[in-house]
């Protein structure tokens, strides 16, 4: 189920994303050392560790041994929290890539990165897109890849369509990753078993999906790494058509 972004008060969440709230400032509360940024990193550590289903004030308060009322007094709630969660853990992405051997590598870096990014932290995932948090960080993100498709030669309009295919795209494979896990190629193979069994004739009836499914221990990044080649492509043919 999507988790929206966005929800709450634009202005608290403002004011706490840009430095209005004073991040890291220790406030007065029932113990010494609160802080929001204390709290923002709890919040992922349950998210990692229990899923965004688990979240909520009183579970975060709980990692850090206090109630969840005590929060309130440097978060307003759970929805300006999902919103500095989202935008803290973007930090650990690289905000700009070397292009100096063309655009095409370093976007297979970028997207190389945000996969792996996905899968440390997949309750990202249940984070809608239909509502950007605009925080400091999720722009930083955003600048870097707009700073290696400017680099094609297409205009804002197209560099625009190319950065949601992107997102999208690398969304999709984290998600099916994340989904799937390591085990998916055994249950493939049994899945295909009981598929002979149950619809003889299969392969006859039809051919080109036999003909096009993936060998059971097929790695997953190897299809990811094909798809990314073959969307860059459709981009590198727009970038000659330009």
């Amino acid at each position: 189920m999507p988790v929206f972004a966005g929800q709450d008060d634009a202005r608290r969440s403002m004011a706490l994303l840009w430095g209005g709230g004073e991040p890291g400032e220790v406030r007065p509360g029932p113990k010494p050392g609160l802080s929001v940024d204390v709290i923002v990193e709890a919040a992922i550590e349950v998210a990692d560790t229990e899923g965004m289903a688990a979240l909520s004030m009183r579970r975060v308060g709980e990692r850090l041994g206090r109630t969840g009322m005590a929060l309130y007094t440097y978060v307003p709630g759970k929805a300006e929290l999902i919103d500095l969660m989202y935008d803290r853990a973007l930090a650990e992405l690289p905000a700009e890539y070397d292009v100096g051997a063309g655009w095409r590598p370093a976007v297979a870096s970028w997207a190389g990165h945000l996969l792996r990014f996905y899968l440390r932290h997949p309750w990202m995932l249940q984070v809608s897109q239909a509502r950007p948090v605009a925080g400091p960080n999720e722009f930083a993100v955003l600048e870097g890849l707009v700073a290696i498709l400017r680099g094609t030669g297409l205009g804002p309009r197209r560099v625009r369509g190319v950065v949601a295919l992107l997102f999208d795209f690398v969304r999709g494979a984290a998600r099916t990753c994340a989904e799937t896990g390591a085990a998916d190629g055994e249950r493939r193979r049994a899945r295909s078993l009981l598929l002979e069994q149950a619809a003889p004739g299969f392969t006859a009836r039809f051919p080109m999906v036999t003909w096009a499914e993936p060998a059971a221990d097929e790695p997953a990044g190897e299809t990811f790494t094909l798809g990314l080649h073959v969307l860059l492509d459709g981009v590198e043919a727009a970038v000659r058509e330009t």
